[in-house]
């Protein structure tokens, strides 16, 4: 019985590593990378909301990690996890490295 679970451990650990490097580590990277851009959002930055409406920041408020987005129909007041991504970041191509 030991060595039927030997024989399964290298193919345990491999697989660990695969869902590891695939799937822990770019959620990892994405979770990162909206946090810095949730810290570094400012006034008159374009912005696209996680529920696809366009605008442009107009107040941000650090108190309570709300901004206002004005709109083409008006001004929406949200919570800072609610913005996407920065418009001007969608629209231009990917940098090669």
């Amino acid at each position: 019985m030991e060595g039927a679970f030997a024989g399964q451990l290298p193919f345990l650990l491999m697989m660990f590593g695969i869902i590891f490097f695939f799937m822990i580590l770019p959620q990892q990277r994405r979770a990162k990378k909206e946090k810095t851009f949730k810290n570094s959002m400012k006034k008159g930055d374009r912005v696209i909301t996680k529920f696809g409406v366009h605008g442009k920041i107009v107040e941000v408020n650090d108190q309570n990690d709300s901004c206002v987005v004005e709109t083409m129909a008006g001004k929406l007041k949200m919570e800072r996890g609610f913005i996407s991504m920065e418009l001007s970041q969608k629209l231009s191509p990917p940098s090669k490295k």
